[in-house]
């Protein structure tokens, strides 16, 4: 799997203080969704200061920093960048000093028209710090807060006029406030923690900070808190949105719940459908590390072939280690998978990886179990074939990088070099998800989009 993840975005606010230890706790939670960068910026008596570099949020942080930082309030960020690249100045929370005050911004999506946009503001005068999208919609909230009397009402003002996907915290002086597009592409929920209010891209950081699920944001919807209370200032009535499928199949930690299905059992229903869809004779069923595990699972449990532990990660290694280019992405599947030969040698092995984009981290995998001595090696993928890119914040490369573009699924095998190829299909993904309140983008998988 060569896909890359999104971003992850975090909020507290907690009139106890120490919000930005309690965001460093959330961001670790969310780390699997972003690895190149990370910051937190915080309140204290009305005053904005913030941390922010490149790397993971265990190497960036210390201590000092997030005593420093302290907080009654904080929104933090872990960043995988799929607009702008990896510079310093890209890191987020964004944060601006403007005529009506400061503010401090988080970001997980994508604007499509981006270019658009920023053209459009720079005519009117804009600068801007980064290259990413997220500095539009900053600039976006702060022109719209010259003409609106509250920080919420800019906040509705601007993404009333923008298109694309937004899991957005906002931070001002005195308030926090959280927003999902109209579409609902990314996931945001909300938690409490005593009198602390919590959001979080994903269940797994409400957990780890203690804080209890209260519910999914809708899409479209925005929520204030101030002093403490919490209140929705916009909502669309009705609006099931688009969720990314992908969330259930590779993004989200699989303790997660989103839109009340667990991702865990979603991933294992994928390994069910394939089991039915396509079986094989074989002696172990196995999974790439980390998201095609569960779906192994579902894949065992449904074809009766025993579960094994065939490929162990090294979890040393964040992917900011990873380079560009073809040669150090191969080098770089040795050094993060191990084959286990006491596992896999002499035997016909059943692989599930979460998915298979150019296809050449699947052709490494494929090689090291058959260096390890494995008899046979047959691949599922628990996603349908790539055939379009994605414009909301998934960072899936252009057709012509898409194997699945390129060649027939048996010539996609004799690539890999697997002794069989099986991936799920369109109609089985849209049973993974029973228990998820929401509609889904498919769009990578079938070319249609919600927008």
């Amino acid at each position: 799997m060569a896909i890359h993840e999104e971003c992850g975005v975090f909020g507290i606010y907690d009139p106890a203080g120490d919000c930005a230890r309690t965001a460093y706790y959330g961001l670790y939670a969310l780390q699997h969704r972003g690895q190149e960068a990370c910051g937190i910026a915080a309140i204290n008596d009305r005053e904005l200061s913030f941390y922010k570099d490149v790397g993971l949020v265990g190497e960036v942080f210390s201590q000092r920093t997030l005593e420093e930082l302290g907080g009654t309030m904080a929104v933090g960020h872990v960043r995988y960048s799929t607009a702008g690249g990896t510079r310093r100045e890209n890191a987020q929370p964004l944060t601006l000093k403007y005529v009506k005050g400061t503010l401090a911004l988080a970001h997980n999506g994508n604007l499509p028209h981006a270019d658009e946009v920023r053209t459009q503001f720079e005519y009117q005068g804009a600068i801007f710090q980064t290259t990413g999208d997220s500095e539009l919609i900053a600039y976006a909230i702060a022109q719209a807060r010259l003409r609106c009397p509250s920080v919420e009402e800019a906040v509705c003002r601007a993404l009333e006029g923008l298109q694309g996907a937004w899991s957005l915290i906002v931070m001002s002086p005195r308030k926090l406030v959280a927003a999902r597009d109209p579409w609902g592409f990314r996931p945001l929920c909300m938690g409490k923690r005593g009198e602390a209010v919590v959001f979080a891209s994903e269940s797994c950081a409400l957990d780890a900070v203690g804080a209890k699920f209260e519910r999914d944001l809708e899409p479209g919807e925005i929520v204030v808190v101030e002093d403490g209370a919490v209140r929705t200032v916009q909502r669309l009535a009705g609006a099931k949105g688009h969720l990314c499928i992908f969330e259930y199949i590779y993004f989200a930690r699989p303790d997660s719940v989103i839109c009340g299905q667990s991702v865990h059992q979603a991933r294992r229903r994928a390994g069910r459908f394939l089991a039915a869809e396509h079986p094989v004779e074989a002696d172990v069923v196995i999974g790439v590390p980390d998201s095609g595990l569960d779906a192994a699972m579902g894949y065992a449990e449904a074809s009766g072939i025993p579960y094994g532990v065939g490929l162990v990660k090294n979890r040393y290694i964040g992917r900011t280690f990873i380079t560009p280019g073809q040669q150090s992405r191969e080098q770089a599947v040795r050094i993060k998978l191990g084959p286990l030969r006491s596992c896999v040698a002499g035997k016909r092995v059943v692989m599930i990886d979460d998915s298979i984009v150019r296809g050449t981290t699947s052709r490494q995998i494929v090689s090291l179990l058959r260096e390890a001595g494995a008899k046979e090696v047959h691949l599922r993928s628990s996603a349908p074939p790539f055939i379009s890119p994605c414009w909301f914040g998934t960072d899936i490369p252009s057709k012509e990088e898409l194997i699945a573009c390129r060649y027939s699924i048996e010539e996609i095998r004799r690539q890999i070099g697997a002794d069989s190829l099986g991936f799920l299909s369109l109609d089985a993904l849209h049973q993974i998800a029973p228990d998820a309140d929401c509609g889904f983008c498919d769009g990578c998988f079938t070319g249609d989009y919600p927008v």
